[in-house]
């Protein structure tokens, strides 16, 4: 997956743009399609904002996060886009196997 981390007000190191794509990863397992993703970090005054934009077939995982800490702020923000990317998996997965049908249809 090809992540693309930019800052504002922030220079972004190579230490948080690896820590961003470990965390990423984790929502690769998910998503078979996913070949991109958009990570924005800002942040203002005392407050960490990440926000990161995954396209996948017929839209797009959005999801931001705010906390006093930019690697808690990744964090959290990991942990929305995977509960995203799992309820995407399961809405686009079909749960009616297709072999099981036909053997009943002609067993009959």
């Amino acid at each position: 997956m090809k992540i693309d981390v930019t800052g504002q007000n922030i220079e972004i190191t190579s230490a948080i743009r690896q820590y961003a794509a470990e965390k990423l990863e984790r929502i690769q397992r998910h998503l078979d399609h996913a070949i991109e993703a958009h990570m924005v970090l800002r942040v203002e005054k005392e407050r960490h904002h990440a926000e990161a934009k995954i396209p996948v077939n017929g839209g797009a995982l959005f999801a931001d996060a705010t906390s006093e800490d930019m690697y808690a702020a990744i964090d959290a923000l990991a942990d929305k886009l995977d509960r995203q990317a799992l309820r995407y998996k399961d809405k686009h997965t079909d749960h009616h196997p297709r072999e099981a049908r036909k053997s009943e249809l002609h067993s009959e």
